[in-house]
């Protein structure tokens, strides 16, 4: 330090202190300068061991270390990389790995985004020890078949809850291609590994991506990315605190999550993403068994109508029905139901199986096939009617009765409705001009 005192008229009129502080590190020692631009090529996607330490210029004892670490860097080379973070300067990367003092040493192994403390004493020996001891877990691991992961961690919620296998790990280098050119609307977490909101978000988030996976049919996805990573990604979205959650729409701008962090929050955001993005789901004549298995197989229920005979609506009774129907599949297409029709008749031991049985045309049933049970709409045919027998059985409530035999009833295999009008049977004329009567039919007749 240098001090400066000038004097003017006897007077004191300042005291500067000069700090020089020169650089620790220098390109001609075996420690390689890590700093944000390059920690990610370095450190993060490297197969190598690494030992990093995070100091700031003015410390003592990082001066003190420096001799002792650049001496165990050059003993390491070729065999362990040694790397070192002015963390002063650079204080976004210090604090992405928690460092609260310095120096601070991590050592960055198989797992690169789980760095573990080093605890050893401060000696070139006891630092090239420490290197040689991780550097034998890792290989030790590798043999074992274990390896680290710089993704997503993959943790399980006690089994019930869904794994982190229906979470996508996104990077710097897929997310254009997996979330930007997709069809499907994501929501992707930006995280960071030290994080504790992040540590206690993710079970909610690997449970609430099989779940949303599975009820929208991919249509709504859950990604993650490691912001400590993919430091590309983070800073072209802005993210500057972890987690932060974006909403991604083919062709809108990103939309900031603002929901819960439960499960249940999550998706039921995703489930309305879906809702508004999807087209609702299509109403299908049950023509075969294929058709029947097809619609109802992964749906919770499977809502289908018996409607009369093409002859006693004709074609514009019908369509009528059908709209109605339409109208509330559009409405509940969220649930991801199935939706079907049949023309009274034509599925005779479906309508036993339901109880409908020959009368009460229009008539519908919600079926659960995997429980094999059912409920029958008692209200009116109507958007009000059933809306109100659909509301009552998502929400639990509502009677509901074994499917006769508790098995599917045999589906028999129709021709398609043309859309017409249906037609009476032409009875044929038959010619008796050249048929020899009976002589007995004769003489009565006569």
């Amino acid at each position: 330090c240098t001090f400066i005192l000038a004097f003017l008229s006897g007077e004191l009129l300042g005291c500067s202190l000069l700090l020089s502080v020169e650089a620790l590190y220098s390109p001609s020692d075996d420690v390689v300068e890590l700093t944000p631009s390059n920690f990610n090529r370095e450190v993060m996607q490297s197969d190598s061991l690494w030992l990093v330490e995070f100091y700031a210029p003015w410390c003592g004892h990082c001066r003190n270390l420096a001799p002792d670490w650049k001496k165990a860097a050059t003993a390491l080379k070729g065999i362990v990389k040694v790397g070192a973070v002015d963390a002063d300067e650079h204080k976004s990367l210090g604090g992405q790995y928690g460092v609260r003092g310095f120096p601070t040493i991590k050592i960055f192994g198989a797992n690169k985004n789980k760095p573990e403390e080093y605890q050893g004493a401060r000696s070139s020996q006891a630092i090239v020890d420490g290197a040689m001891n991780a550097l034998r877990s890792l290989v030790k691991d590798r043999l074992s078949g274990k390896s680290g992961s710089s993704g997503y961690s993959r943790q399980s919620d006690g089994g019930s809850s869904g794994s982190s296998k229906d979470v996508v790990e996104l990077t710097d280098d897929n997310f254009d291609k997996t979330v930007l050119q997709s069809d499907d609307v994501w929501l992707v977490e930006f995280f960071a590994p030290w994080c504790g909101h992040c540590k206690n978000l993710e079970p909610e988030w690997a449970a609430a991506a099989t779940a949303v996976k599975e009820q929208t049919k991919g249509k709504v996805r859950l990604g993650a990315v490691d912001a400590t990573v993919h430091q590309v990604l983070s800073s072209r979205y802005g993210v500057r605190g972890f987690p932060t959650i974006k909403i991604f729409r083919k062709g809108e701008e990103p939309e900031d999550y603002q929901g819960g962090r439960t499960r249940g929050d999550i998706i039921e955001r995703a489930l309305d993403l879906f809702s508004d993005n999807a087209p609702p789901p299509e109403l299908v004549e049950i023509l075969n068994e294929d058709v029947l298995k097809s619609t109802c197989e992964g749906s919770q229920l499977c809502v289908i109508a018996v409607l009369p005979h093409i002859l006693d609506t004709g074609a514009a009774g019908r369509n009528g029905y059908l709209e109605v129907m339409i109208k509330m599949a559009e409405k509940y297409k969220k649930k991801m139901w199935g939706w079907l029709w049949t023309e009274a008749g034509a599925q005779m031991e479906l309508e036993s199986a339901l109880g409908i049985g020959g009368f009460g045309y229009p008539a519908m049933a919600a079926i659960n096939t995997r429980k094999m049970k059912f409920a029958l709409l008692k209200g009116s045919f109507s958007e009000t009617g059933i809306h109100e027998f659909l509301r009552e059985l998502s929400v639990g409530r509502g009677s509901t009765a074994t499917l006769g035999g508790g098995v599917m009833p045999k589906i028999h295999a129709v021709e398609p409705w043309d859309g017409k009008d249906g037609q009476l049977p032409v009875e044929e004329d038959y010619d008796l001009s050249d048929v020899d009567l009976d002589e007995d039919f004769e003489k009565d007749e006569l």
